[in-house]
């Protein structure tokens, strides 16, 4: 139900709760740096203090349309539900990258081998990406677009994408043969037989237009030359929705160009391709030559003939009419100039961002240098570093452990949340020395075996990680490890088992890579906590530390002979918080709440797995499962589809843990498969 007071444009906040501890100080300084014209803001919040919660009464107060960049499609999924919830009446989107696996075209020259683009769009995802430019171009201003990094990637010009908009009313005089070819030109095709996303079809005097951004489609009744009615209708039912006056239909693809600059930007890639069979046969690469005199040939001939070609991208700048060396219109080209860009765990999305740009370059290079692209492919990129600062003037950064780029852009000055709306400490820190520290450490694990919680161990190598989980075992201690060389399956299946209580040790190298959300751990073990580096700087033992955040028996013991000053900054960094929220319980008379999280399957409902502890289990090679080994040809090829179908749908259902753990599935199929029959 709308509110009473509901006014198109303006954003909505729908919550049962009010803004508690930090928040509302929270909220109020970050909209007042919004308002002061603050280029960069940091919201440093702990683990569990409503960060997100945070963010949504900013957007309410800003009334911006906003972008929210996430590290990965998982927690970007994860936002993208809060932020509807948040918002229902308000246009919320997603936008991620639409393939369900992707192997980037490339070449390696060391072993002579060409390995050529393979992918599996996702329908679903492409609808939403549609749905997304569709709703920035509309003219709203309540637009919350929550997206992956995928954002930044080269998609087609928004005034050629608006250009194709199609806008009808009902008694305009507009000949059906005229609306049809602007449909084809828009990218729709007929299909009076298969009516789906991206289709019309045609029905005596009306036309059927199955949008491809929504749900809905509408039909289209003419008179001669005249449009009589319009209307909305469910394809699945073809019950009639509503009655229209007029409607706009906007274009089946991102990727959008005219005619004219369609044939502008052939004439110009057969020149260029002159230029670099010339530039070849000079230096006496003859091989290199007919490699992209044929490539380029055939899809100047797809081009012509189609509109289209396999990597049609590749030519983008060419069809944007852009000069080398410039930047790819992307989705933040779709924005107004105002927006404001939220970039969730900064610390790790921010490098993300930095390191893109440089290995899509150095792919790109070695494919134009042996022939196999034009030397614009190059320029069919993501942004760079200092492009997405330059288009994101007015940035909020979100992370408990802000990196030194956030840090040095507000120079030091930060917005704390530190104080959790439930009550709940941040776990003490207690250090302890490295002598006998395997024999201390299971002594802990039994007192937390005893209470019914789980504890979570960290080692410096994925070695170290095998045999101290092979010593529990041996002592009976329900134990799996966790690292990099376990499959995406497995990792999820360990920590449904931790979860269930089914293992009570999860022992791991870096475990915050695996994103844990345990509120059944109440202690976190750091062994050698006192070997500076990577895995023990101050962020990562801080990020560590946070895993024991969630209980209210948290605690975290470090190992380690002396106090490093990463050590001692977390150890600081941790009191300090620590004496804030106690004292903040103590004044407003609360107590701490544990948290309690259902633990919902990622197999999805009604497909939850029935997991039993096995001893040794990680150390089982998939490809050696009897069960793989003595499949048959046809089995194998029947297992592979099976697979690739439950990923396609996993991923429609925007459950990408689930879907990884298929694609994965499929590949090691595969890969059987090939080594059992060469193919």
């Amino acid at each position: 139900m709308l509110p009473d007071d509901f006014e198109h444009g303006k954003f909505y906040l729908v919550s049962d709760y009010s803004p508690s501890g930090d928040q509302p100080q929270a909220i109020e300084k970050l909209t007042e740096g919004v308002l002061q014209n603050e280029s960069t803001q940091v919201l440093l919040g702990v683990t569990g203090s409503g960060k997100t919660y945070t963010i949504a009464n900013v957007i309410k107060n800003l009334n911006r349309p906003t972008l929210i960049l996430s590290h990965n499609k998982t927690l970007a999924a994860q936002l993208y539900g809060e932020f509807k919830a948040f918002f229902p009446h308000n246009a919320v989107e997603y936008f991620i990258s639409y393939y369900d696996y992707y192997q980037p075209e490339a070449y390696l020259p060391t072993v002579d081998k060409y390995i050529e683009k393979d992918l599996a769009i996702n329908q679903e995802i492409e609808k939403l990406r549609l749905r997304t430019t569709t709703s920035l171009l509309s003219g709203r201003r309540d637009v919350i677009v929550v997206s992956s990094v995928s954002c930044l990637y080269g998609i087609g010009n928004p005034e050629d994408f608006h250009n194709n908009i199609i806008e009808i009313k009902a008694g305009q005089n507009f000949p059906r043969n005229n609306f049809l070819r602007f449909l084809v030109d828009s990218l729709y095709s007929r299909d009076d037989i298969n009516f789906q996303h991206g289709k019309f079809r045609v029905k005596g005097d009306s036309v059927d237009v199955f949008l491809a951004y929504g749900d809905a489609a509408y039909k289209i009744v003419f008179f001669d030359d005249e449009i009589e009615e319009i209307y909305s209708f469910d394809p699945v039912t073809n019950n009639i929705l509503n009655k229209h006056d007029s409607v706009r239909i906007y274009p089946a693809n991102i990727f959008m160009t005219t005619r004219p600059k369609l044939e502008k930007a052939i004439k110009q890639i057969r020149l260029d391709l002159g230029k670099q069979i010339e530039f070849f046969t000079k230096q006496g690469k003859e091989l290199e030559a007919k490699r992209i005199e044929d490539r380029v040939s055939y899809d100047l001939e797809m081009l012509q003939e189609l509109g289209y070609c396999s990597g049609v991208e590749n030519y983008s700048r060419y069809f944007d009419g852009r000069t080398e060396g410039t930047r790819p219109f992307c989705l933040i080209d779709y924005f107004p100039k105002n927006f404001l860009a939220v970039i969730d765990e900064s610390h790790v999305t921010l490098p993300q961002i930095r390191g893109m740009s440089g290995g899509d370059n150095s792919r790109k290079k070695t494919l134009v240098e042996y022939g196999f692209r034009l030397p614009a492919a190059i320029d069919n990129r993501p942004l760079k570093f200092e492009e997405f600062e330059m288009m994101t003037p007015t940035s909020i950064c979100m992370s408990a452990t802000p990196g030194d780029y956030e840090l040095q852009k507000t120079e030091g000055v930060i917005v704390e949340q530190v104080v959790r709306p439930t009550g709940l400490i941040d776990p003490p820190i207690e250090v302890r020395p490295t002598l006998n520290q395997i024999d201390d450490l299971i002594d802990e694990i039994q007192k937390v075996i005893e209470k019914k919680e789980r504890t979570l161990v960290t080692t410096l190598t994925k070695r170290m990680a095998e045999d101290l989980s092979a010593f529990l075992i041996k002592l009976n201690i329900k134990t799996q490890y966790i690292h990099s060389d376990i499959t995406a399956m497995k990792r999820v299946e360990i920590m449904e088992q931790l979860r269930e209580g089914i293992i009570d040790v999860l022992v791991g190298v870096n475990l915050l890579r695996e994103g844990l959300d345990l509120p059944e751990v109440s202690l976190v073990a750091i062994l050698d906590a006192d070997k500076e580096g990577f895995l023990r700087s101050a962020r990562s033992l801080t990020q560590t530390s946070g895993r024991a955040a969630r209980n209210l028996n948290g605690r975290v013991i470090m190992y380690g002979d002396k106090i490093t000053n990463s050590m001692q900054i977390t150890i600081d960094e941790t009191n300090r918080r620590r004496a804030k929220q106690i004292t903040y319980n103590e004044e407003n008379n609360i107590t701490p709440q544990q948290i309690i999280k259902s633990n919902e399957s990622v197999f999805g409902k009604g497909n939850k797995k029935t997991h039993t502890y096995q001893q040794g289990a990680n150390n089982e090679s998939f490809a050696a499962d009897p069960v793989v080994a003595y499949m048959t040809k046809h089995d194998l090829q029947k297992s592979i589809e099976k697979a690739k179908k439950e990923m396609e749908k996993a991923a429609k259902q925007l459950d990408y843990a689930n879907a990884k753990i298929y694609r994965d599935e499929m590949f090691m199929l595969q890969e059987v498969y090939n080594q059992k029959y060469g193919e």
